[in-house]
């Protein structure tokens, strides 16, 4: 005997800030013509360090979008959480303090939680002394606190929380707000924005050895590629408003699509032989979905550019779709990767293409033809999309697989 199929959850809600555009319209025009937001640093002198590239947000001041009282108390990550957040509940028609505010909570991602900030106080810890470290510090610096700000700001009393899973978290923040609104939150505020580019940050991503140190913005991050020799880091995000699908279509709302199957997995301990686990986070999140594998038209590749860890992704799709069974892509290329706000940022690309008919490129890489994947390049690919797949895998073992569909 079994119980009632669980609630639909639905996105009707994007808010996105990228290194290559700036809210959703910019961002989905750059990303279909093949534009890159990727460059040398600004935020800070990089010519000390081996990695000089990133992907930077352009033209964000957060005084134009937030009070000034918000600016001492928070980091740059969390000013665009917060400003990515107004943007999605517009999207979404939704008003926070005409619902109940128990009935709205917020959980996303975090990878590194406010480091600029943190860093600007340990500053004038040691420089000036502790008297002149800012009370904010206390809090600014959290991998908790874009939840929390988001909640305060909208007045979102309900279930909330924060997921740290590195790159995968961004997915895994999206789950679990699909699983609190299938428990009965009426929306949650889900998605991540990730933003570490300063000299601490950077220090902390070069210790992965992971960072490309190539100069040429065009040909620094080219994961599946002969050439791949680490991936850039970026700062942003997206940030996505889901409600439970009957509430969402009574109330008249915009539907982007539902969050139709969800699978995570951990790399067994290395040295063990065993296979990676991101085949069966794909695996799980189809069969959540009920979706097979040939219904699938489009894969958001996690695209690590990394050639053990593209070789690893590569077997996975293609012992799921078969050689060149699906259309691969992965538009991070032209952001670098996000952290956090990678897949969040993927999983709004994944349903703006159902929305226009069309797979966003991979560009500047010359795809490996070892990997046997069907990369879409250089080129948008028109295609009618209706599921999706987005993989993302975490420092650590993280792997995480979400599969969305199409309204209607």
């Amino acid at each position: 005997m079994t119980g009632p199929a669980p609630a639909s959850v639905v996105v009707t809600g994007l808010g996105i800030a990228s290194p290559n555009g700036l809210g959703t319209q910019d961002y989905w025009a750059a990303t279909r013509s093949g534009k890159s937001g990727i460059g040398r640093i600004t935020h800070f002198d990089p010519s000390g360090y081996p990695a000089k590239l990133a992907g930077e947000i352009p033209g964000f001041e957060a005084s134009e979008h937030l009070p000034s009282r918000l600016i001492p108390q928070t980091d740059r990550m969390t000013r665009i959480a917060l400003a990515a957040t107004d943007w999605a509940l517009a999207d979404a028609g939704v008003t926070p303090a005409e619902l109940p505010e128990f009935d709205m909570g917020v959980v996303t991602a975090s990878a590194s939680g406010g480091f600029e900030f943190g860093q600007g106080e340990l500053q004038k810890l040691w420089s000036q002394g502790s008297q002149y470290v800012s009370a904010y510090q206390s809090f600014a610096w959290f991998y908790a606190v874009n939840s929390g700000q988001i909640s305060i700001r909208n007045g979102m009393k309900g279930p909330s929380g924060v997921v740290v899973s590195d790159q995968a978290g961004g997915i895994d923040a999206v789950a679990q707000a699909r699983r609190q609104i299938r428990k009965g939150t009426s929306l949650v505020v889900s998605g991540a924005v990730d933003a570490s580019i300063c000299p601490w940050g950077w220090v902390a991503q070069l210790a992965s050895g992971r960072l490309s140190t190539s100069e040429e913005p065009t040909r620094a991050y080219v994961p599946f590629d002969r050439d791949a020799r680490g991936y850039v880091p970026g700062e942003g995000g997206a940030i996505l408003i889901l409600e439970d699908a009957e509430a969402a279509r009574a109330r008249g709302a915009r539907v982007y699509g539902e969050i139709a199957g969800y699978g995570a997995t951990i790399d067994p301990k290395p040295g063990t032989g065993r296979e990676p686990g991101l085949r069966k986070a794909i695996e799980l999140a189809l069969a959540d979905a009920g979706l097979a594998p040939g219904e699938v038209d489009v894969v958001f590749a996690d695209a690590a550019a990394d050639p053990e860890l593209d070789r690893a992704e590569a077997e996975a799709i293609t012992a799921v779709f078969g050689p060149r069974g699906v259309p691969v892509t992965a538009p991070k290329t032209m952001t670098g990767r996000l952290y956090s706000g990678a897949a969040p940022l993927d999983l709004a690309a994944a349903f703006l293409a159902m929305e226009d008919g069309v797979i966003p490129p991979t560009t500047h890489i010359d795809p490996s033809p070892e990997y046997d994947l069907d990369l879409v390049v250089s080129q948008p690919r028109s295609a009618r999309v209706r599921a999706a797949l987005v993989l993302a895998r975490g420092h650590g073992g993280f792997n995480s697989a979400m599969a969305v569909r199409a309204a209607g």
